[in-house]
């Protein structure tokens, strides 16, 4: 049964309260509510990594904002949210209002306003990066994100400096209605008549009638170009939108073409592959043919790169798309197959530009069985007593707001919580986090939530199907306390701005120096990490965090912060651990079980000699530890940990490596030794 607007209020409230609530958290409700409007957006596709940043003086106000990849489309959001029990309005004065604030903010910030502000500061990250970043904007989206009842119509935008300025507002009724629709986003319309004199002839329809019909289309590039202009990346199917930017060398192909050959474009582009739940199909005027006039819940499943692209070059380089014109497949599919369809149609068209085909959703089988595992397995009390919790994982957002809201009672509310601590409630996208600090990945946690949370699907993918166990769960939530821990003690040392960035790059920079020997299993158990492990975070971090802003230089340091090259310039930092917390390291032993070894091939080619001669200065003693390290740790494939086994045992009996050990060898030895492996005999090994 649907939720009426009264009861979505309170569903809202909740689930900003239980935010808030969470425990050691000083989280004010508005930026709880900013926390769960930027869930709820970014699966909207209208944001996609916001960054949470408030403003708030002389007249101008800001609560966050984001930059497109290529630097032309700036976000700025402005959060506003009522605690009282009753809906308030949310009307023309306030309307005007929140625009004027937003509008005074990106002014000043252009006129170098960071200038003035506090560098460690959200704000200063902001306002430096409007105004860095100013110069290749070519237009401005205002979101306003509120859970009062709008009263009022979006005004007429004047353009800001030149700029085309795009007003979005969510408020209570546009909330309820995306959570009441069971669609992740609000379908896209798109009314031909907007874009073009005429409807947009087409061929078709073909396919099968019970689940789609399709249409081929010649789109003219300026429709595509400016209909990209109106919705942005929501028009980018949302599970692939982040690959499918346009960069790379067929960008600066398509760039070309457009400059220097327009009306070659149809002939040397591989066109755009586009769904939709509905069109409306008319014939032409005069007879000739029949033309397509609106279109429903359009999404561009293939072909970003040559949307954006289209986009980029309407509006940065002035290059007029009168002669440009770009083929098309519109598939209209049956809601009914909506699901199934869309996403082979989105991987099976994806070759210009591939995507894989893993799944970026929450039902992927992996996070349904982490979710399992989350209902079913206790975790210890440290203090003895028999009071047990469970870590809640919300597979999908809002599982936890609405268990607790089914336990009608008080009482059975305060017995929900007490079994299910909000301190230990985390998310698909906080398990990505988690897992890619663990990788040593810092600079790609640091591009937010979703982007890292692909970036893990894509990685979890290449391994194959993996099906995690209770031993894989134990250990997660160790990650998660580790993790947890980490941001509440860079929180007391009050080092300003970049928390996020500096909680990842000093954990990183802690397992890398502990080679990932941390027992993880003691953490689980005692659910808390050691003293020890705490003292080095509280040592690193004041250090990551100067290194993080000094090594920025000129760049903005959120920007940076997302570079591979600053993972490899805050690594460099020397730290080894102290006595302490090197006692309470795994400690690694040889083991006796091996295979046996492969002749070495007649033939080698150049990349053999270069991997044999890579494995080569490794004694038996390296192999085999790198195979217990790799055990104890839950690195490398179990294949992986025998064949460093068998290395050894070849150096130990005077054996040759065969090729495809060296091969497989060289591999192993490079990803240990970046996870932080070092060899115990001290042989020098240059990655």
């Amino acid at each position: 049964m649907a939720v009426d607007v009264s009861s979505y209020y309170e569903d809202l409230r909740r689930s900003v309260a239980l935010v808030a609530e969470e425990e050691e958290n000083e989280t004010t409700l508005s930026e709880a509510f900013a926390q769960v409007v930027f869930e709820i957006l970014i699966e909207a596709g209208e944001l996609d990594t916001p960054q949470y940043a408030v403003y708030q003086a002389r007249g101008m106000r800001a609560s966050g904002y984001e930059m497109s990849d290529d630097g032309s489309r700036l976000t700025l959001v402005y959060i506003h949210y009522s605690a009282t029990e009753a809906t308030e309005r949310f009307g023309k004065t306030d309307l005007q209002n929140a625009v004027k604030w937003m509008r005074r903010f990106i002014e000043a910030s252009v006129d170098g306003l960071y200038k003035s502000l506090e560098e460690s500061s959200e704000s200063w990250d902001m306002a430096q990066r409007i105004f860095e970043s100013w110069s290749d904007v070519s237009n401005v989206n205002l979101v306003i994100a509120t859970n009062c009842e709008l009263r009022t119509d979006n005004p007429h935008l004047d353009p800001l400096d030149d700029r085309s300025l795009r007003l979005s507002v969510w408020d209570l009724t546009r909330l309820h209605r995306l959570s009441s629709s069971g669609q992740p986003q609000e379908p896209i319309v798109v009314d031909i008549s907007r874009f073009t004199a005429a409807p947009l002839p087409c061929l078709g329809p073909h396919g099968d009638a019970e689940s789609y019909n399709s249409y081929l289309l010649a789109l003219p590039g300026d429709f595509l170009a400016r209909v990209y202009e109106e919705f942005g990346p929501r028009l980018l199917e949302l599970n692939v939108r982040s690959f499918l930017q346009a960069r790379g060398k067929v960008n600066r192909g398509i760039q070309n073409t457009l400059r220097d050959e327009p009306g070659r474009f149809f002939a040397y582009n591989n066109g755009i592959s586009v769904t939709a739940s509905s069109v409306e199909v008319g014939e032409l005027p005069g007879g000739n043919g029949i033309g397509i006039s609106r279109i429903v819940g359009m999404q561009i499943v293939n072909g970003g790169q040559t949307t954006a692209s289209l986009h980029y070059a309407m509006t940065k380089h002035k290059v007029g798309l009168s002669n440009v014109m770009v083929q098309a497949k519109l598939s209209v599919v049956d809601p009914g197959e909506i699901d199934t369809l869309v996403p082979k149609i989105s991987e099976y068209a994806n070759s210009q530009n591939r995507v894989n085909s893993a799944d970026f959703t929450s039902n992927d089988p992996f996070h349904v069985q982490v979710e399992n595992l989350s209902r079913t397995i206790w975790a210890p009390n440290p203090d003895g007593t028999h009071q047990l919790t469970r870590w809640f994982y919300e597979r999908a957002r809002g599982q936890y707001a609405d268990a607790y809201g089914r336990e009608r009672t008080p009482a059975r509310q305060r017995e929900f919580k007490k079994l299910h601590p909000t301190a230990q409630k985390f998310t698909k996208t906080d398990l990505a986090k988690f897992e890619n600090t663990w990788d040593l990945r810092p600079w790609v946690v640091s591009f937010g939530a979703e982007k890292n949370f692909r970036d893990f699907m894509l990685r979890l993918d290449g391994r194959g199907r993996f099906e995690p166990d209770q031993s894989y769960f134990e250990s997660l939530i160790a990650k998660a306390i580790i993790f947890r821990s980490a941001e509440k003690l860079v929180t007391s040392l009050g080092l300003g701005g970049y928390r996020s960035q500096t909680v990842t790059y000093t954990l990183s920079r802690v397992f890398k120096g502990t080679a990932q020997m941390i027992d993880l299993q003691d953490i689980w158990r005692k659910q808390r990490i050691s003293s020890a492990l705490e003292n080095a975070i509280l040592e690193l971090a004041p250090r990551i965090h100067s290194e993080l802003i000094s090594s920025a230089g000129n760049r903005n340091v959120g920007e940076w912060a997302k570079k591979e090259e600053c993972w490899k310039r805050l690594q460099a930092i020397e730290w080894d651990p102290n006595t302490s917390l090197k006692n309470l390291l795994l400690k690694t032993g040889k083991s006796r079980a091996g295979s046996a070894p492969n002749s070495v091939d007649d033939v080698l080619s150049d990349a053999d000699r270069a991997a044999i001669e890579f494995i080569s200065p490794l004694s038996e003693a390296d192999w085999f530890e790198l195979s217990s390290w790799a055990k104890q740790t839950g690195n490398l494939q179990s294949w992986q940990r025998s064949l460093a086994f068998s290395l050894g045992r070849n150096v130990a009996n005077s054996r040759e490596h065969s090729r495809k050990q060296a091969l497989h060898g060289e591999k192993i030895l490079r990803e240990a030794m970046r996870l932080g492996f070092a060899p115990p005999s001290g042989v020098a090994i240059s990655v």
